[in-house]
């Protein structure tokens, strides 16, 4: 008799760091980046409270180079990935343990700007999600203020175009 597992992760938070690209010695990319998510709740006081956890996250090759160019610390992103527990002995001898969630699927949903000017928010119609099983180019991403803009020209014209009068 067999039986069925499930090892799918989906988070959405702010990153807590700029991800390190690094390149495997088979020249396969690597990136890792951090990602907090919040909770909040009402204590039997009646009191809010919040909680913060940490997640580390891993992704590879054309997705980690992709998550290098386009993330920065403080970004809002959609993780979708599967639980990934590393082992490995330290100089002293000691056991050492890292869970992380390997990124199979990002999507930016807000894009902070780090010169504290205009920030940028990303909605479905928007946004363009990485699958790792996908090849996208840095390029693809380059003009998205001005498809926006446009997009939000027509949809004020076609409102317009709807009046009854």
């Amino acid at each position: 008799m067999s039986t069925r597992s499930l090892n799918k992760v989906m988070i959405i938070g702010n990153l807590t760091n700029k991800p390190e690209l690094r390149y495997t010695p088979q020249n396969h990319a690597v990136t890792s980046f951090g990602v907090a998510t919040n909770r909040n709740w009402n204590d039997s006081d009646g009191q809010n409270q919040e909680s913060t956890e940490f997640h580390n996250v891993v992704a590879w090759n054309k997705l980690a180079e992709l998550c290098t160019q386009l993330l920065d610390k403080g970004d809002k992103v959609y993780i979708g990935g599967r639980l990934q527990t590393r082992t490995w002995d330290d100089q002293d001898g000691h056991k050492n343990y890292k869970t992380e969630i390997v990124c199979e699927d990002m999507l930016v949903l807000h894009k902070q700007n780090a010169s504290g000017g205009n920030e940028q928010d990303f909605n479905s119609s928007d946004a363009k999600a990485l699958d790792s099983n996908e090849s996208f180019n840095a390029s693809d991403f380059e003009d998205f203020n001005d498809e926006k803009k446009e997009t939000t020209d027509d949809k004020q014209d076609e409102q317009k175009d709807s009046l009854p009068f």
